[in-house]
This record gives structure tokens, sequence and C-alpha cells, in this order.
């Protein structure tokens, strides 16, 4: 009798993995492999096997990823984590690795996240981060499509992410939403009128642009604008 699943002759999943606590032994283990998105979302294992694609996907993430990073550390914020990141979540019954994962100093010091320790217990080494996480953002891909606009979306607000940005540059026009939290699921930030979405976890705005560079492919462009405070009304308290 097989104990494992082949796929795409790449790679093998062990059958038996019937709990989230199944998935996450697995995946912390030496067996688990090196290639590959695979992820637990309520019972169910996906796993996506394909490549990358460079200019829809890896370009806007490393942009977004540059812009972020960059006031996270020039403002002491915490830590943004780019692929291969595994965030879990008992309560969602989740273990994902997200394009992009953004950790607060205070999700920490309360506790909102636990940081998982390696097999060996060394000090300072961490695989994995259980819990409410700050931020996610996710770059559509052809493979994803579904994933990433629904399964995921839910399975992010169950488990208490704060924030949660959806891209999707394979069209002609480009799609960069940033989503809040609202009572029953996440709600879609309305643009200010230069099109920038203000975002509550990194405290200003963003838009994100691209345009045809060298050679013809695209380039992008993470805009950031302070947040301009609301004005007090006349006999608030």
């Amino acid at each position: 009798m097989a104990n494992s699943l082949l796929i795409e002759d790449r790679l093998e999943i062990p059958l038996g993995l019937n709990s989230l606590a199944d998935f996450r032994a697995w995946a912390l283990s030496d067996d688990f492999p090196e290639e590959g998105r695979i992820d637990y979302i309520r019972g169910r294992i996906e796993v996506d096997m394909s490549p990358e694609d460079l200019f829809c996907h890896g370009t806007p993430k490393s942009e977004i990823h540059y812009v972020v990073y960059g006031r996270v550390k020039r403002r002491n914020m915490g830590h943004v984590f780019l692929d291969c990141t595994r965030i879990s979540s008992p309560l969602a019954e989740l273990s994902a690795e997200p394009d992009l994962v953004f950790v607060s100093h205070r999700a920490i010091k309360t506790g909102r996240v636990r940081l998982v320790p390696k097999a060996t217990e060394e000090e300072g080494r961490f695989v994995e981060i259980e819990g409410a996480v700050d931020w996610i953002a996710e770059i559509i891909s052809d493979s994803s499509e579904a994933k990433d606009k629904e399964r995921l979306p839910a399975a992010y607000f169950a488990a208490g992410v704060r924030e949660f940005w959806l891209i999707d540059a394979r069209k002609r026009q480009l799609f960069f939403q940033i989503y809040h939290r609202g009572k029953a699921g996440f709600i879609a930030v309305r643009p200010d009128d230069d099109g920038s979405q203000r975002s509550k976890v990194f405290g200003c705005s963003y838009r994100l642009d691209r345009k045809k560079g060298q050679h013809g492919f695209w380039s992008y462009e993470l805009r950031e604008k302070p947040s301009v405070p609301r004005r007090r009304q006349k006999g608030n308290s």
C-alpha cells in the first residue's frame, strides 16, 4: 500500500495528514519539499508547483517589499518577510506561505503571534509564525487565482490578520486593492482622489503604478503618501 501521494513526479505528500497539526509537523520536518508552495486551508492541502512569472509576479512583489520594508525599518515597526515564511493559525485551520508578511513588535510583545523555534531549539532560530499577523500581501498567478481571491482571504480573516493586500498584474489593467477588517470579512478601501488607498497598519496611503520600461517589460512603483489626519468637527469632545 502506498504511503504517499506523488504530484507531478516531483512532490510526495504523505498520506494520513488528517489535521492541521499533522500538516504542520510535516511542514517543519526535514522531509518537507524545498520547491513549490504548499498550503493547508481548512482541511484541504493546496499545491502550486508553477514557476513564478517574472514581470507579473516577481517584480511587483519585489517593489512592494522594497517600499514596505523601508518604512518598517525607518520606523522600527517590526519585521517584514518575503516568500517561504510559514504562518499558521489553529483558529482558522490554516498553514500557508504568503508572498509577503509583516509582524509588528507589538504583536510579538502582546502574544498575538508566537514565533515557533526550530526543532533543535537553538537560540534565535525560528521556522514558523503562529497567530494573527498584522499584514499579508498576495500577488495573483494563473494557478492561484481562486485561492488568492476566495479561500485565502476568508482564512486570513478567520486567522485575525489586520490588513490584506491583493495584486493582479497579469492583465492590461493593474489591480491593486487594500482591505481592512470588517465585522464579517475584509472590506475594500476606497481610493482617494489620486488613487491612493489608506493602510491602517503602516499609517500612510499607497498607490501601485506601472509602466513599460527597458525592452518593453513592466516596471512598478509603489507610491507612499502620508495620511492626512481628519479634522475634528466643532462641538466634538
